[in-house]
């Protein structure tokens, strides 16, 4: 191998090392500040994860259903963050608690009744911020065909 070959790949792998490193937390061209997602990215995060939560449980995927109730949980204590006060656990605090204990007991009905009464909460939040507009309902179609809810055995 050449010398100059030996040393371009040496300043690529260096590169490519100092690329992996850099801290993902700072968004790319920005001033150091860390990345803060707005509201309305943390809340599209969460409709998906509102549709992801009902397929869950409706399958009976508890470990899956699990998983997303404490995503949304992330999500409405990082919508808390920006917002102040105890609007978001008003609306969705009690009907969180309820799933959890519907998801624990593997109770499809009580399951039902925390995600109406989630996604009650969810508009019951949205009009109490002046976004009535934003309507959230149970989800019909299943829009992750890559993905299958169903129980692992």
């Amino acid at each position: 191998m050449n010398a100059k070959l030996a040393v371009l790949i040496v300043a690529v792998l260096l590169a490519i090392r100092a690329a992996d490193a850099q801290d993902v937390s700072t968004p790319q061209g920005g001033a150091g500040e860390p990345y803060e997602p707005s509201i309305g990215d943390i809340m599209a995060q969460q409709q998906m994860r509102h549709s992801k939560l009902w397929f869950a449980g409706r399958a009976g995927n508890w470990p899956l259903a699990d998983y997303e109730i404490d995503k949304l949980k992330g999500g409405f204590d990082d919508v808390n963050k920006q917002i102040g006060g105890d609007t978001v656990e008003k609306a969705v605090g009690a009907p969180i608690a309820a799933i959890e204990k519907a998801i624990e007991t593997k109770d499809r009905a009580s399951f039902t009744r925390g995600f109406e009464q989630l996604t009650a909460g969810c508009n019951s939040c949205h009009r109490t911020l002046d976004h009535a507009f934003l309507v959230i309902q149970r989800p019909d179609l299943l829009p992750y065909s890559n993905q299958s809810f169903a129980p692992q055995k």
